[in-house]
Formats: C-alpha cells, sequence, structure tokens
C-alpha cells in the first residue's frame, strides 16, 4: 500500500522528507495514550441500516458527477439503482471554490436528500498533506470552547451553499411537509456535510435532521463533537477499511484541548475476497478498536475511493474549475434551448468566478 501512498501523496514533495513527516505525525498520534476526552452523547437508541447506507453512499457518489445536464435530470451514470426515482429540487454548483451540491426527495426514504460535493481538484495529494497542519483556529458560534477549522466551516458556511440549501430543503418543506433531511457526503464534501447538517438541525429540530457520510475528515476539537452529538444525535460516520482520510487532522489523546476529535458514530466497513463486515463502534467518536486501531504504515489512499462497492472519485479529474465552468455553460445552453423536459421545476444556482449569480 505504501507505493500507491508514494504516487498519490508525494509526487510534488521531496519523497523522503513527506513520508518521515507524515509518518512522524501519525505514529505521535497512534501511540498517544493520554488520557481521552469523553464525549456527550444523546441517549437516543440509534440504529443503523446497511441497505439506507448502500443508498446514500450512491447520492454521495452521483454528486461528484460533472455532467450537469444529467444531474438536473437525473439520468447520469450513477443516478440508477437504489436511487431511481429521485426527483431533483435544486442544483448548486459553485465554480470559483469548486463546490456542488443537490437537494431533492427520495420517496422511497420519505426524505429531502442533501448531498455535497467538497472542492475536487487534481491534486489529491497536496490536499491530504494539507490536512496534516489544519489547526482549530476558529470558535464555533454559539457553543463555548468548540473549535473548528476556519476553512472546513467556511466552505459551507460563508459560501452560497449555506443559503441555496437551506431555501431548498425550506421550499421542500413547503410543498412535502416537515419529512425529514438526510445529509450526505464523501470526503471533504462529508466534512461539509457535517456542518449543513448541524445548521439544519439548530433550525428545524434534531428529530428532523439525520448524517451519514463516508470517508470524512475530523473537522472539530473534543467540545465540538460534544455539542454535534447532542444536536444531530442521528449521525453515522462510515470509515473504509485503511482509509486515510478519517486519520486526518491527526487525533493526539495527550493534547486533549488542542487536538481534532471525531464526532460519534463511527461504522467501520471492510471488505475481504467480496464479504464485507460492518462494525458499529462505541459513542465516544475516537474507539480505538475500530479504524483507529490501524496502523500508521497501512494507511491507504485507494481505500477511500470506493465505499460499500462504489466509486467515490470524480468522473473528471481535469482541474476543477475548468471543467466545472465547461459543464455549466452546457447546463445553460441546454435549459435555454429548452432540450431539457423536466416533469417538475429545479431550482439552479450557479455562483462563476464574477460572483454571479442565476
Amino acid at each position: 500500500m505504501m507505493g500507491g501512498w508514494f504516487g498519490c501523496v508525494c509526487r510534488f514533495m521531496e519523497r523522503w522528507r513527506c513520508v518521515s513527516v507524515l509518518a512522524l505525525v501519525l505514529l505521535l498520534s497512534n501511540a498517544s495514550h493520554g488520557r481521552d476526552i469523553s464525549v456527550q452523547h444523546s441517549q437516543q437508541t440509534l440504529n443503523y441500516s446497511h441497505t439506507l447506507a448502500m443508498t446514500l453512499v450512491e447520492y454521495a457518489s452521483a454528486v461528484y458527477m460533472t455532467d450537469l445536464t444529467a444531474l438536473y435530470t437525473w439520468t447520469c451514470s450513477r443516478c440508477n439503482d437504489l436511487t431511481q426515482g429521485f426527483e431533483m429540487k435544486s442544483l448548486i454548483v459553485d465554480v470559483e471554490n469548486c463546490l456542488q451540491a443537490f437537494v431533492g426527495v427520495d420517496y422511497n426514504l420519505n426524505s429531502i436528500i442533501v448531498a455535497i460535493r467538497g472542492t475536487q481538484e487534481n491534486s489529491m495529494q497536496n490536499w491530504i498533506k494539507d490536512l496534516i497542519w489544519k489547526q482549530l483556529d476558529l470558535s464555533y458560534p454559539n457553543m463555548p470552547n468548540a473549535k473548528v477549522h476556519s476553512g472546513f466551516f467556511s466552505s459551507y458556511n460563508n459560501t452560497i451553499l449555506r443559503l441555496a440549501i437551506t431555501s431548498a430543503v425550506h421550499k421542500a418543506r413547503q410543498s412535502y411537509g416537515d419529512i425529514n433531511v438526510i445529509v450526505t457526503g464523501h470526503s471533504m464534501g462529508g466534512a461539509m456535510a457535517s456542518f449543513c447538517a448541524l445548521d439544519l438541525a439548530i433550525n428545524l429540530g434534531s428529530n428532523s435532521v439525520q448524517l451519514m457520510t463516508f470517508g470524512q475528515p475530523r473537522v472539530g476539537n473534543a467540545a465540538f463533537a460534544s455539542y454535534f452529538a447532542k444536536y444531530v444525535p442521528n449521525t453515522i460516520r462510515v470509515t473504509h477499511g485503511h482509509d486515510i482520510v478519517p486519520h486526518l487532522p491527526p487525533y493526539f489523546s495527550f493534547l486533549p484541548h488542542l487536538t481534532y476529535h471525531h464526532f460519534p458514530r463511527e461504522v467501520w466497513v471492510n471488505d475481504s475476497e467480496g464479504d464485507i463486515t460492518e462494525q458499529i463502534c462505541d459513542d465516544s467518536g475516537e474507539d480505538p478498536n475500530c479504524c483507529r486501531c490501524i496502523s500508521t504504515w497501512s494507511l491507504s489512499v485507494q481505500d477511500h475511493f470506493t465505499y460499500l462497492g462504489v466509486d467515490m472519485e470524480a468522473d473528471d479529474w481535469s482541474t476543477c474549475r475548468i471543467i466545472t465552468a465547461e459543464n455549466v455553460r452546457q447546463l445553460q445552453k441546454d435549459l435555454a434551448s429548452n432540450i431539457i423536459v423536466s416533469k417538475h421545476s429545479v431550482d439552479v444556482t450557479i455562483v462563476e468566478p464574477s460572483s454571479q449569480t442565476y
């Protein structure tokens, strides 16, 4: 696995310096046996559904698609199987920040679905490298002692995503009643989905919002994790095998007030020769018997790109802003020429580098 790690992470870095620094940081993280900070949690019984996870991972995969016309009409190559019949309500594209999301209704789940894709650049190695050094540099509003990383926070709260998603959810609930909202995302999209779910839960109520992410990094400290568990108790973080991203930014139990800390609850998925096992972890958020038990030397980038057998990579690894801008222009052309036929109206929100919104 280390061969793949060198190729993906160290392409533009000095090979041995990258490996030794990363290994040192993660070894310190894995070797930290100090007192773990406890995370307060809701007494609500959490039921994990494999079938629901299989459905949501398909939504988290579909939001990576760059063909916006196919997403709009829900005819993309990943818009099938368990998500057939999904009704798109809002498609949101931020070209400037390379963000993408959609909101719609899944009638089988009787729920509003929110799927978010984070920044999708062609330099995955740089993104992972940056994760190692991200600092807890922002106090979360109205949550004493809760610290998060400003970049994660801002990607959702200070871009068009927050306004467009909350507006779309509000409109959908006006049309379909106060049905539940399920938020999902993979990787950086999972981190942003976390802030989205927290925002919606504070405004709609904890019982109305569910979160399930795949391969997300840590986003805040133990105090933040406790608040999160209180406001969004119906939360599952799915991790896969040796995926490196859930181990980042690093967790140091000997720095309890300064370190990142996952919120609960993790479900650790392992697959071997076609057999899938799913381990429901404890309510600490940092169960040492789940993905944290993995050796630093066996962490994998490859495991980050497949969850529950579903491909979680972008369908085009060209430079994000270029490919997104091209597909935005094609969608606008298709909408203007009436090529797209839809049984219902779909709101389209596009933010281009000029900051114009359509």
